[in-house]
């Protein structure tokens, strides 16, 4: 009887947030995740023991996790919540409104009730800390700066019996109290790599390795490994290669884990799935037995697009690809290769957190087997690989999401003919391998690397690090061995992914500069540590340093959740993307209120969304987005909707979309689930994409709630945008400022491959 194995990976992951030469850190997540998400994910596992599973942890997390427990960190954050609140100075109480509200306000800040009293008093002020910190006392102080972290406390540690009782004091917290928590914080974090290692003693789990700083490898390699995955693409001026690097880092990450965890690693999660044949080559040379990667990668490898129907199902020659592992050989090169399916990894990451635990484990149990059915009827076992980031999707889910995984665990290991393995496990039990003699360089996000490079910020950041690695190869000879390892290891945390991760247009978050002045500072250390002045540029902001407005087309389709939460970047990654130039009118005294728009379709829907600079107008205000589609040749639209929301409060008040003559196509009476408009951080829409697709004079401009696809649709070729704030009836602002965004209708694989 044939088998079907599923393959669990969790990638532990924060990027290097200390500085080496102040020993400061720069952000706190680090120490955040240690406390709520690292422990409870591999210690859940004590209660399931024929589930196995996978645990990614990037060496340069370690080292950090480490530092803390030793009690060398240096954090202001946990150096403002530790300090009595009557000895706080006015600009440490700005940095404590600043910071220590930077959680999920629903299932962080929202489960304990005075936390979120405060946290609605800071919002009542405009979220400025100079404007709501006189509305704060000492004792409400206090009481932030113990929320605040236990908020962060795992779910095994909110069972402790003296935590439990602090949780439910509520509020009113003392000094004694303040006090209690930031000592339990190291104590708490201490556990975290002892449980990795007693798992994997075990055989709960089986621990990877990720390139020591989670530095991109192929572009490492190679920047112009950029280009091979995405022809055309803007490179940076110099081409940095340094194969030497990339081994150095893989190098380093073995050890580590060897030293810590007594165990050399037999695979690897390269950093975000980034591969490459001169990656592979490197690893099979140090002894890595296996990498995975994104489905994605296999895809464009193969000359396939894995093109699912409309209940997310591969047809069964595309399932028997995918669902298995593969060997790639070339030359002197082997390595297992595992493919994650990226439609159920992402369900995990962005859709079950909006569902009931039972209904989520449920749904996710009965989609693993219906992907794997086509491979097991044929007779043949089906491994079926589901990968994602470990920590950040829980911030979503009620408690961490733990009803959620212990729901699936359960069902796991009760349904018959299904292995929950690691992936050594994996490849030891497998009989029919795949068969690779080639592999086109890629990451997880669009089989490419656009993301880290390419764009002009992305590029002068590769420039930037190119400059200091040249500094570097020229004068570290005249060093100090203590300089020129500082400064070799400065370079090493720059060429990771993070910085770039948030340079160009695809990520933003309220972090931005603090991680572009980080970034900037680890490149500025190499010169000092070897005795010269850091360069001039490197003095300047790179974030923003480009002249705004930029443009982003879509990449690949997308289908995100209608709810006004902007946090949930991932799920609009692959939209079309129009971000505002607020320097060109600044000098004017002109106000800017909308910060960036999106647009994006799959095949069925059109979504939009925009983001307001800060936060919504506090007065009543209208948006408009004017929507129309295009044939190739022609002089007019072929179709024209409006879009008209009004809100009051920060809430949606009224909506509307018309046609171009006046219909009313859809409103709260009359819409149905192909519909949806949500105003909370940003305004979110969705509308069916065949009222945009049809004749001018066909009917099928009323709302189905049966959209047809939209490929195929040959007369349209494309959709545009323009979206326009409204106050007092009278327009404040708009983006595009001039034009429109533009989305070329295409079907899925036309968009990812090119038509």
């Amino acid at each position: 009887m044939a088998t079907l194995r599923l393959i669990l990976l969790w990638h532990q992951h924060q990027p290097f947030y200390k500085d080496l030469v102040t020993g400061e850190y720069r952000l706190p997540w680090v120490r955040l995740h240690a406390l709520k998400d690292y422990y409870g994910m591999v210690k859940l596992l004590d209660e399931f023991p024929k589930v196995h599973q996978n645990f990614n942890l990037v060496p340069s997390l370690m080292v950090q996790i480490q530092d803390y427990v030793d009690g060398t960190a240096k954090d202001p954050f946990l150096a403002v919540a530790s300090k009595p609140a009557k000895d706080l100075s006015e600009e440490e109480r700005r940095f404590a409104l600043q910071y220590l509200f930077q959680a999920n306000p629903q299932n962080v800040i929202g489960r304990y009730p005075r936390y979120r009293e405060l946290w609605e008093r800071f919002r009542e002020h405009g979220d400025h800390p100079e404007r709501a910190e006189r509305y704060f006392q000492p004792k409400d102080f206090t009481d932030l700066q113990v929320l605040s972290q236990l908020a962060w406390f795992d779910e095994f540690f909110l069972e402790e019996k003296d935590i439990a009782s602090l949780v439910a004091k509520g509020r009113n917290y003392s000094l004694d109290d303040q006090k209690f928590v930031i000592a339990r914080e190291r104590e708490l974090i201490g556990k975290v790599l002892p449980a990795h290692a007693e798992a994997a003693k075990k055989g709960s789990i089986e621990i990877s390795a990720t390139p020591f700083f989670h530095p991109i490898l192929p572009l490492v390699c190679d920047t112009n490994a950029g280009a091979a995955s995405s022809p055309g693409l803007s490179l940076p001026q110099n081409r940095f290669r340094h194969p030497e690097d990339a081994r150095e880092q893989l190098t380093r990450a073995l050890d580590l884990h060897q030293k810590v965890f007594g165990v050399r690693p037999k695979g690897i999660w390269p950093s975000e799935g980034s591969v490459s044949e001169e990656v592979l080559a490197i690893a099979n040379s140090l002894g890595i037995q296996w990498m995975a990667t994104d489905e994605g990668v296999l895809g464009r490898s193969s000359g396939v697009f894995f093109a699912r129907d409309g209940n997310g199902r591969l047809p069964a020659n595309l399932a028997e690809r995918l669902y298995n592992i593969h060997r790639y050989e070339k030359g002197q090169t082997a390595m297992h290769m595992v493919f994650r399916d990226h439609t159920i990894s992402d369900l995990i990451g962005f859709v079950y957190s909006g569902m009931a635990p039972k209904d989520a484990a449920n749904h996710l149990l009965n989609n693993v087997k219906e992907a794997a059915k086509p491979v097991l009827e044929k007779g043949r076992d089906a491994v079926v690989s589901i990968i994602l980031d470990g920590e950040n999707a829980w911030e979503y889910y009620p408690k961490s999401g733990r009803e959620f995984l212990r729901r699936f665990y359960d069902a796991l290991q009760r349904e018959p003919g299904l292995e929950a393995v690691t992936i050594s496990e994996a490849i030891a039990r497998h009989k029919d391998f795949g068969k690779l003699t080639s592999l086109v360089p890629g990451s997880w996000i669009s089989a490419n690397f656009n993301v880290w490079i390419g764009a002009p910020e992305d590029n002068r950041a590769w420039d930037y690090l190119y400059n200091a690695r040249e500094f570097y190869a020229q004068n570290a000879a005249r060093a100090g061995e203590a300089e020129r390892k500082l400064a070799f290891d400065e370079i090493f945390i720059s060429e990771g992914s993070d910085w770039n991760w948030w340079y160009g247009p695809e990520h933003h978050s309220a972090n931005d500069r603090d991680f572009d002045e980080l970034y900037r500072k680890h490149l500025s250390n190499v010169y000092q540590a070897l005795g010269a002045n850091p360069p001039d540029y490197l003095a300047q902001p790179i974030t923003g340093a480009e002249v705004r407005p930029s443009f982003v087309p879509q990449t690949a389709y997308i289908h995100p959740r209608i709810t006004g939460d902007k946090v949930r970047y991932f799920e609009w990654m692959g939209a079309a993307a129009y971000t505002a130039d607020h320097r060109a009118g600044s000098m004017h005294g002109k106000q800017f209120l909308l910060d960036a728009v999106y647009a994006g379709i799959d095949a069925t829907q059109l979504y939009g969304r925009l983001d307001f600079t800060g936060k919504a107008p506090d007065a009543d205000f209208e948006i408009v987005v004017n929507v129309e589609s295009w044939a190739q040749g022609e002089s007019r639209p072929r179709r024209a909707l409006r879009v008209d929301a009004s809100a009051h409060e920060h809430k949606l008040k009224e909506w509307k979309i018309e046609s171009a003559d006046g219909r009313v196509l859809a409103s709260p009476a009359t819409s149905d689930d192909n519909v949806k408009l949500a105003l909370l951080r940003s305004f979110e829409f969705k509308l069916p994409l065949a009222w945009l697709l049809a004749n001018p004079t066909s009917s099928t401009a009323q709302p189905s709630a049966n959209p047809k696809p939209a490929t195929g649709v040959a007369a349209t070729t494309k959709v545009r945008l323009r979206y326009s704030l409204w106050e007092n009836r009278l327009p404040v602002d708009s983006l595009p400022l001039e034009g429109w965004i533009e989305l070329q209708v295409l079907s899925e694989g036309d968009l990812l491959f090119g038509a």
